[in-house]
């Protein structure tokens, strides 16, 4: 459904987005992630049409960004970074409003404001002006305005921002809700918020692409982890072993070795095999486990990788 290649942004000598190319399905929620000033901001305005790429292409639904901008406008919600809002409009007003700039039929108007207004638990402030409203709440009514007709695309930025930890669950809800009828885009710096909801991450590094990959692919290609008493020959033991590929020796302080076994089997269908070679040989097995392989590492692996290439 959106297909970006070759995407680049400079400006002067800075080039805040290098060179990205990725692909999204339809339904899938996608989280960009990185560090403030990677550059997810960037490419949520190019994907929303309020920036033009330096260098690249869009293409959404089989159009071209550079030629049918409206028309793929209309097709997405988007909540920026910050929440803009007209502080002196009541919330009801401000998303009647964006009804109409959207082009929502008169007649459809009260229905989906109605819908709106529950699906982000803002009805009891529906006559209430945004500039009284809590930060939090604001942030809501920028996710309503940015769902109130009914998008095929949803892009928001930093959509937990603000929110304290109720409304941040509620969110969440809200969002696995909007998948089953469009495709979600959300940026973030907050790992937890990618682990909680979405299908796929893109890791943003200084402006480049340095992981596009599905939560479930990062969680198949775990390592078996297996500490047992210190022997010099477990690693050659290990390496002799039928659908063993590779074995790491990691660090321990606490006179155990520890092994990180690769092979042609998931970690946990490996685990028996492994089990019964230890226990065969008489050495006592302390640790048996998939190499826990998250978000939190991973990105912690490649900044330093980025660090040394810097």
């Amino acid at each position: 459904m959106i297909h970006v290649q070759n995407l680049t942004r400079t400006y002067g000598p800075h080039i805040a987005v290098d060179n990205v190319t990725f692909t999204i399905e339809p339904g899938e929620i996608v989280g960009l992630l990185g560090h403030n000033g990677a550059g997810k901001t960037t490419i949520m305005k190019m994907l929303t049409g309020f920036l033009e790429p330096t260098e690249g292409t869009i293409t959404i639904d089989q159009l071209e960004m550079a030629n049918d901008r409206s028309a793929i406008q209309a097709m997405i919600g988007y909540l920026p970074e910050n929440c803009p809002v007209y502080l002196e409009m009541t919330v009801a007003g401000y998303l009647e409003y964006h009804a109409t700039l959207h082009g929502v039929p008169a007649d459809r108007v009260g229905t989906l404001l109605r819908e709106t207004l529950e699906r982000t638990s803002l009805m009891d402030k529906a006559t209430q002006s945004i500039g009284t409203l809590s930060r939090g709440y604001r942030q809501r009514v920028g996710v309503a305005q940015a769902i109130l007709h009914r998008p095929r695309i949803v892009i928001l930025d930093e959509p937990t921002n603000g929110l304290d930890p109720t409304q941040i669950q509620h969110m969440r809800s809200l969002i696995k809700e909007l998948a089953k009828e469009a495709t979600i885009i959300i940026s973030t710096h907050i790992l937890q918020e990618v682990q909680a909801v979405c299908d796929r991450v893109i890791i943003i590094q200084h402006g480049r692409k340095a992981l596009d990959a599905s939560l479930a692919e990062l969680s198949s290609g775990q390592r078996l982890l297996v500490t047992i008493e210190d022997q010099e020959e477990a690693a050659a033991c290990f390496r002799g072993m039928d659908g063993i590929t590779r074995v790491d020796c990691l660090p321990t302080d606490n006179g155990r070795s520890c092994f990180a076994l690769s092979g042609l089997q998931p970690a946990r269908e490996l685990a028996p095999t492994v089990a019964a070679a230890v226990i065969g040989r008489g050495w006592n097995l302390y640790g048996l486990e998939p190499e826990s392989r998250n978000l939190e590492k991973l990105f912690s692996e490649i900044n330093m990788d980025a660090g040394r290439e810097q």
